[in-house]
């Protein structure tokens, strides 16, 4: 399974929260990665116009306020998709078998209204609801 999605809001959020513009290494320190795969993901949403770089100071700061950078537009910068595509159908099943010769047309349109249903939730996703949920965990596990 591919985890570009998790690890860019894993991203955002800290360049989001920190006080100074983080650095790839910064960055990769706390997702447990590498440096360039984090590069690689930065690179990304700047050409989606999510996050800034600096190179005189090093780091990225965001280019939008949280409330703004929907769940729907980091997945579609980060999978190099412009939309919601998560389920993909066999090529090459039997004409001669009755299933084999109905289930491309039949999967395809339950595949494209359960991808059309996610992205109507990604887009009401922020990434600020997500850094919100994020501090009320933190309080709660702080109280215990």
């Amino acid at each position: 399974m591919d985890t570009k999605f998790s690890s860019a809001i894993h991203t955002l959020i800290l360049i989001s929260e920190s006080p100074l513009p983080m650095t790839s290494d910064d960055i990769a320190a706390s997702v447990g990665t590498n440096a360039s795969y984090i590069r690689k993901l930065t690179a990304l949403m700047k050409k989606a116009g999510i996050i800034d770089s600096h190179r005189g100071r090093g780091g990225f700061s965001l280019a939008k306020d949280p409330e703004k950078v929907t769940f729907a537009e980091i997945y579609c910068a980060v999978m190099e998709v412009g939309e919601i595509h998560v389920f993909d159908i066999h090529q090459n099943p039997n004409d001669s078998c009755i299933v084999g010769k109905n289930i491309q047309p039949v999967l395809g349109d339950m595949f494209h209204e359960m991808e059309r249903e996610l992205s109507r939730s990604l887009e009401h996703m922020t990434l600020a609801g997500c850094i919100s949920k994020m501090k009320n965990r933190i309080k709660k596990e702080d109280r215990q």
